[in-house]
């Protein structure tokens, strides 16, 4: 047998079809790697970082620039920067000085010292905060602004953008007899909760102011000086002197140029501490109820007389009006102080030139 498969013939076929096996297995390979997908490699994709330009940082920056708006605000008037951007500058400096013809406000609460010495300091703070707070929107809604707070006294300024003198005087005006009516309420709260009422004088005056910047390099702030800014604030002093609500100057009244809604009657003339010339002043009398007016109108035109026969020096023809200005309306005190004032001044060596005014 092993003969036989060592013959020639059988060798050369079996070599022959190994061969043929080889061949075949090297196209399978071929093939194979033909035939298999080809791997391309994915670029590395770096992450998107945010630009500082994208719309959401504008949104960001807008918000934020907003809240720091409201909060400078708070201490900056608005307006008090927009009388600047009138005159020309865009930039709040120290040292920068406009003038301008305002209406000026002085609130003051009567009694406060008293007052607060009843108070812990927490509730002397909580106090004045809710205080602040309700007569805020009387000045605001009028078209004024708050300048400062000194103490318990609030000082406003009232120039009415767009608007003429009249308009000022007006909202001034307006704004008094709206922080009465804030008062009444705010009163009612106090009564419900168990607390005293309050009371407040207002003074208004009008006339040129100068308002500015003041300080130092690294401490600023905002100020409005002027011979108006005296008179506002001396006359708001004379408001329990006279036993009034409201004192105004004659040239707010003028200016105001509405005689029957702002209703009111001739209180004195008077030189203020800090001023030589006189002044004419005014009881405005329209936020009162409609009796109470009636009374304090009966004699005006006895008080106004009274006080002609004084600049006179005439004492006892003073007395007598002011006496008769008494007996129309017994539980007015403004008579009676008239009376006191001419008594006191028959007693004194008068200088000649007295214009019959008294220094207050």
């Amino acid at each position: 047998m092993f003969e036989s498969i060592m013959h020639p013939l059988p060798l050369v076929l079996l070599a022959i079809c190994a061969l043929c096996i080889g061949i075949i297995l090297i196209l399978v390979c071929k093939l194979r790697t033909q035939t298999q997908p080809t791997v391309i490699p994915r670029p590395r994709i770096k992450p998107v970082v945010q630009s500082d330009s994208s719309p959401e940082r504008f949104e960001q920056k807008a918000d934020e620039a907003l809240r720091l708006r409201h909060t400078f605000q708070k201490f900056v008037p608005k307006q008090f920067v927009d009388h600047f951007a009138k005159h020309g500058s865009s930039v709040l400096e120290l040292g920068h000085a406009v003038e301008d013809d305002v209406a000026i406000l002085f609130c003051d609460i009567r009694g406060f010292t008293g007052l607060s010495e009843q108070m812990s300091p927490q509730e002397l703070m909580r106090f004045l905060n809710s205080y602040f707070l309700r007569m805020n929107d009387p000045i605001h809604l009028n078209s004024g602004f708050i300048d400062k707070f000194i103490g318990d006294a609030i000082m406003a300024l009232f120039d009415h953008p767009g608007g003429d003198n009249e308009d000022k005087a007006s909202d001034a005006l307006c704004a008094a007899l709206d922080l009465r009516y804030a008062l009444n309420i705010y009163n009612q709260h106090r009564q419900n909760s168990g607390y005293p009422p309050i009371d407040i004088g207002v003074g208004i005056h009008f006339g040129p102011v100068v308002l500015g910047t003041v300080g130092s390099d690294d401490r600023m702030d905002t100020t409005v000086i002027g011979d108006s800014v005296n008179i506002a604030y001396r006359l708001e002093a004379l408001a329990p002197i006279y036993h009034c609500d409201i004192v105004v100057s004659a040239q707010a009244l003028q200016q105001a140029a509405q005689p029957k809604r702002f209703r009111s009657r001739l209180l004195d003339w008077i030189k203020v501490k800090g001023r030589s010339t006189a002044i004419e002043i005014h009881e405005v009398i329209a936020h009162l109820p409609e009796n109470l007016q009636q009374q304090k109108l009966v004699n005006s035109g006895l008080i106004k007389q009274g006080l002609g026969h004084r600049f006179k020096q005439n004492w006892p023809q003073a007395i007598d009006c002011f006496e008769q200005a008494v007996a129309l309306n017994p539980d007015d005190y403004l008579p009676r102080l008239h009376i006191k004032q001419c008594q006191h001044l028959a007693t004194l060596t008068l200088p000649h030139d007295w214009d019959g005014t008294v220094q207050l």
